[in-house]
Formats: structure tokens, sequence, C-alpha cells
């Protein structure tokens, strides 16, 4: 499946003038976050999923760049500690869904806990089974109780992950960025990407955004306009003015 999407660009596309329009892009997200938060009857969920090196945190950085903080969340998914192991799987990730009035990011997610256990076994294949299902059910449980949900998988090719991964090694700046387990994963690429196109497939009750990602400024456009688009539809307003003083 995932072969049929590119990961670069799309033809024709002119770098600066998309860099332009990203930025006009970034400045209207500011504007309508802050008339959800205002208006505090409705809220979105943006889920970013992709392999190690993907640009998820860069992605963040750069879309969120002018929101008002009180308004915006973000939340990373790594191991499960011992105490989040002592529930279902689902239990750390509801307890950080976003109020009505915010938008929260998800830098990776629940699909971690299907991706990780089926790629190095280990859960029972039936117990992970379930996930699916129990997935689908608490997306559709957040909409229908208000909340927006954009899933984005962050489609990068093999090469240009292998061009970012080798330049935390090579950049002093980005040493930080450096981990042993992002080389010992991307050996285990076609596992993974097998397992995604399972998720593509089967937990679609809110549509999946395959986002070409190669190259930043094409991945900021494509999710700027999915954010963008959302909020336009909600119809948000800003509130009247709430007072008895101007009333007698």
């Amino acid at each position: 499946m995932l072969e049929k999407y590119s990961t670069t660009a799309p033809e024709g596309w002119d770098k600066e003038k998309i860099k332009q329009e990203n930025k006009e892009l970034i400045s209207k997200i500011a504007e309508l976050q802050r008339v959800l938060y205002a208006d505090g009857s409705k809220s979105v969920l943006l889920i970013l999923q992709g392999v190690d090196a993907s640009g998820k945190d860069g992605t963040v950085r750069k879309i969120f760049s002018a929101v008002n903080p009180l308004g915006c969340r973000v939340y990373g998914f790594k191991k499960p500690t011992e105490e989040e192991y002592a529930h279902d799987f689902l239990w750390r990730i509801h307890k950080v869904t976003p109020p009505k009035g915010m938008i929260h990011i998800f830098n990776r997610s629940h699909y971690e806990d299907i991706l990780v256990p089926t790629v190095l076994n280990l859960f029972p294949k039936k117990d992970i089974e379930k996930r699916y299902d129990q997935i689908n059910q608490f997306e559709e449980l957040l909409e229908a109780n208000g909340t927006k949900i954009i899933k984005c998988y962050l489609h990068i090719s093999k090469e240009a992950q292998l061009e970012s991964l080798t330049d935390r090694i090579e950049n002093p700046l980005k040493h930080w960025k450096h981990n042993d387990g992002d080389w010992k994963s991307r050996k285990l690429w076609d596992d993974y990407m097998k397992v995604y196109e399972e998720i593509f497939d089967r937990c679609d009750k809110v549509p999946w955004n395959i986002i070409p990602s190669d190259k930043n400024w094409v991945k900021i456009n494509h999710i700027s306009k999915l954010l963008l688009n959302t909020l336009s539809d909600m119809d948000l307003k800003w509130p009247g003015l709430d007072t008895e003083t101007f009333k007698k």
C-alpha cells in the first residue's frame, strides 16, 4: 500500500512559494486556535506517527510556533512505565486527550502499542489483535464527544531516514538526538511497514493521512492544510459579552 504514495514533493511544486504559503498557513492556524480556545466547545487531537527521524518533533515546532501556549499541549509516548503497564494500554492515552478548547498533539501514540509489541513479539498475538477494535472504539468515543482527530503518518523513504540518522552522528548540534535503538529499529524496517499497513487498513474509522515527509517544507504544508481545514470547518465563534452590567 505505502508504495503507492510518494515521499517527495508533488510535481511542479516551487519550494520558495510553498515555504511562503506555509508561513501564511501557520499564521491562520494561530488565529483560529485562539478562537477555539475562547469558544471552548470543541477540541482537536493531532496524531503524528512515523519511523525514527521522520520529523515529528520538527513538525510540532514549526506548525505550532505561533499559537497561544495556553491552548496547546504536546505529549510523547515512549516505552510504558511500570505504572502504565499496570493499567490497560489506553489508560495513559485517555488521560491526556484534549479537553474542550484545546489542541493536543501526540508525538507517537496508542498505535505504538500495536507496532512495537507485534514487531518485537512482546505479547501473545491474540492480545494484540484485540487492540485494533479497542482503538477504533476509543477514537469513535472521542469524536462523539467533540474531539476532532487528525491522524498523520509521516511517510519518509528509507534513504531519507538514513540521511537524517547519519546527520545526528556527524552534526555536533544533533548529537543529543542520537539513539542506538533507532538503528536497531531501522533493521526491522520491513516488519514495521507491514504492521503499519495493517493499522491503516483496520484502524480507519478515523481516516489516515499519508504525508510525504522527505522534505520538511512539503510535510509542513500538507499537515498545516489539514489542521487549518479542520479548524475552519468547526464553525468556531468568539463568545459574546457575558455580563449583566450593560443590561440594566
